[in-house]
C-alpha cells in the first residue's frame, strides 16, 4: 500500500473525546476505546497541506465559500456515486447531525411524527424528540443473522400526523448498504403518502468491495424531490471537528424552508479551514480512500475469522458498509450487565452497546475498525481472555 494505515498514533493529550474523555477514563488503565467513530489515521497529506496552507495566511476574516468547494464536492459525487448534483442543490450545513436537527424543524411542526429504522445511529432520535416531535419507531427486520427494512411495518406506523423518515444510508450500526430495490420499496411508501425522506449518507463513500452505494435521491425525478441528503468528508477523512457538511436539496420549496432554518440561527458559511479541508478532500482524496476502504475490510475480515474461531458464539454481522462491526453477544447466555462488565473491567476495551440505539440493539455491541490492525488484534485478544479465560 502506498498509505501507512498501520503508523500507531497517540492520541492521548489531544482532548480527543474517545481517547481522552471515554466513560472509563481514569477508572481503568490501558483501556481500548472503540466505540466512538472517528478513525485513528491521519487525513491524507492533502488535506493537510491545505488546511497549513490556508492557517499560513494568517487572517481569518469573513470569506465567501469558494466556487472550488462546490465542484469539488460534484465532481467527487458523480464520480464515486454517479449522481449529477448542481451548485443550487447544495446548502452548507455544520454537520449531519445539525442539518438532521434542522431539516426536523424546517419540515416538521411541534407533535408531527418523524420515523427511524432502529437499531440506528442514536443522534436520530435525539433531533426529533429534544425539537418537540414524536420518534416513531419501525424497527428494522432481523432474520437469520440478516437486516432488512420493513415496508409493511412502514405502512402501518404512518398516520396523520407523520411527516418525515430519517434513512441512514448506510445503515449505522448494523452496516447495511441498501439495494436499489429496498429504497425504491421504502420511497415508493414515502411517495404514496407524501412523507419527506432525509437520507443520511455521511458513510457513503466507506462501502466494502462487493457492494454498491445508491444515493436514495437518484432513485427517480419523483423521488429526488422529496429527498434531502446529508453528506460530509467527515467519517471518509476523519474530519469531523472541521464541521463540513451539505445537504442536498433539489426541490426548491425545501430547499428554500432548509436555508431559512439555517438562516435563523445565524448559519451562513462553513469555517473557512474546513473548507479548504473539504476541497482538497473531494479534488485529491480517491486514491486514499481506495486504500483505506482496502485496509478496513482487511480489518473486518480478520475481526470476522477471529470470532468464528476464538468465540463464535459471538455473532458477527456483515458489514457491507462503515468502518463499524456490529457484534451480538446474545449467544455466550450472559446478562448485558455482566457482559459488559467483562468488556469494559477485564477485557478493558470500550465498544458501543447496542441499546442505545434502540429496540432490537439489546445484546448487541459496535465496534470502531477504524485503526491499525495492532491495535484490533491486541482488543481481540483482551476480548478472548475475557470470556473464554
Amino acid at each position: 500500500m502506498k498509505y501507512d494505515f498501520d503508523k500507531l498514533i497517540d492520541r492521548a493529550g489531544t482532548d480527543s473525546v474517545k481517547w481522552d474523555h471515554h466513560q472509563m477514563k481514569g477508572e481503568v488503565e490501558e483501556m481500548i476505546p472503540m466505540s466512538i467513530a472517528d478513525m485513528d489515521f491521519k487525513a491524507p497529506d492533502s488535506v493537510i497541506e491545505a488546511i497549513t496552507e490556508r492557517a499560513g495566511h494568517g487572517i481569518f476574516g469573513y470569506t465567501v465559500v469558494p466556487e472550488g468547494y462546490y465542484s469539488s464536492l460534484s465532481k467527487w459525487l458523480l464520480r464515486r456515486w454517479g449522481w449529477e448534483v448542481r451548485k443550487e442543490w447544495i446548502r452548507p450545513a455544520p454537520g449531519v447531525v445539525p442539518a438532521l436537527a434542522f431539516a426536523v424543524q424546517a419540515f416538521t411542526g411541534p407533535g408531527d411524527g418523524v420515523i427511524i429504522q432502529p437499531p440506528v445511529y442514536h443522534p436520530f432520535r435525539a433531533v426529533i424528540a429534544d425539537n418537540g416531535r414524536v420518534v416513531v419507531n419501525n424497527p428494522l427486520k432481523y432474520e437469520g443473522g440478516a437486516y432488512s427494512m420493513d415496508l409493511e411495518g412502514l405502512k402501518r406506523v404512518i398516520d396523520g400526523r407523520t411527516k418525515m423518515i430519517i434513512v441512514s444510508s448506510p445503515h449505522n450500526p448494523v452496516g447495511r448498504v441498501w439495494q436499489k430495490a429496498e429504497l425504491k420499496g421504502l420511497t415508493d411508501v414515502c411517495l404514496e403518502n407524501g412523507i419527506i425522506v432525509i437520507s443520511d449518507e455521511i458513510h457513503a463513500d466507506l462501502v466494502m468491495p462487493g457492494f454498491t452505494h445508491t444515493p436514495t435521491a437518484t432513485l427517480s425525478d419523483e423521488v429526488s424531490m422529496i429527498t434531502v441528503t446529508c453528506t460530509s468528508p467527515s467519517k471518509t477523512f476523519n474530519l469531523a471537528e472541521l464541521h463540513a457538511a451539505n445537504a442536498i436539496i433539489r426541490d426548491h420549496g425545501l430547499y428554500e424552508k432548509f436555508d431559512l432554518a439555517l438562516s435563523k440561527a445565524g448559519l451562513k458559511r462553513p469555517n473557512v479551514l474546513g473548507m479548504a479541508a473539504l476541497e482538497a478532500a473531494y479534488s485529491k482524496g480517491g486514491e486514499w480512500v481506495d486504500e483505506l476502504i482496502r485496509y478496513i475490510n482487511g480489518n473486518y475480515l480478520f475481526m470476522k475469522d477471529f470470532f468464528r474461531e476464538g468465540l463464535p458464539e459471538v455473532g458477527v454481522s456483515e458489514m457491507e458498509g462503515t468502518y463499524l462491526g456490529w457484534l451480538d453477544f446474545r449467544g455466550l447466555g450472559l446478562p448485558e450487565a455482566a457482559v459488559d462488565e467483562r468488556l469494559l473491567l477485564k477485557a478493558r476495551v470500550d465498544m458501543t452497546p447496542g441499546r442505545i440505539f434502540g429496540p432490537g440493539g439489546e445484546g448487541f455491541y459496535r465496534m470502531n475498525l477504524a485503526c491499525p490492525k495492532k491495535v484490533l488484534g491486541e482488543a481481540l485478544g483482551r476480548i478472548r481472555v475475557a470470556f473464554r479465560g
